[in-house]
């Protein structure tokens, strides 16, 4: 039972074990999520950020027990990382369809090309470099995102 909840958490209810992309998959179920949550209900931002801080607790811990179970280093199945970076991407803007799929563009460009020091939290031990790099690519997507924000370009 502790296993399958721990695999049911890490791959996103599954959806890291969807073919070819687990990662774009992961993200996908986070902005699914974004758009109905806070765009269509309209839950408080406030949610948002206890949603961030809670997905990456329990995805350092679940990220690590799911790095012993496949026994490799983040499993390509594992995107809790992915799902809670891309809540760290749109945390700090006004909901709307356009934050949505700009910074799944932007988290999903910025996760796959990891520049520094992302590469280096990656390699930081159990759940911890799992997460890391992931938030990581979500603090960037948000820089860019204040930056077209900011400017009046979005």
């Amino acid at each position: 039972m502790r296993k399958c909840l721990i695999l049911t958490v890490a791959t996103g209810v599954g959806s890291g074990f969807l073919p070819l992309v687990p990662g774009t998959w992961g993200t996908l179920l986070a902005a699914g999520l974004y758009i109905i949550l806070f765009i269509f209900i309209s839950l408080s931002p406030w949610l948002l950020y206890v949603l961030s801080l809670l997905l990456f607790l329990v995805g350092v811990w679940s990220a690590g027990k799911a790095e012993q179970y496949f026994e490799t280093r983040d499993p390509c199945q594992v995107v809790i990382d992915e799902i809670a970076g891309y809540f760290v991407a749109v945390m700090f803007f006004i909901p709307s369809l356009q934050l949505a799929v700009i910074s799944f563009i932007l988290f999903r460009l910025f996760d796959i090309l990891k520049p520094f020091p992302l590469r280096r939290l990656e390699k930081m031990p159990e759940g911890w470099g799992v997460m890391l790099d992931d938030i990581g690519a979500g603090l960037y997507a948000a820089l860019i995102l204040a930056l077209l924000t900011g400017t009046g370009i979005m």
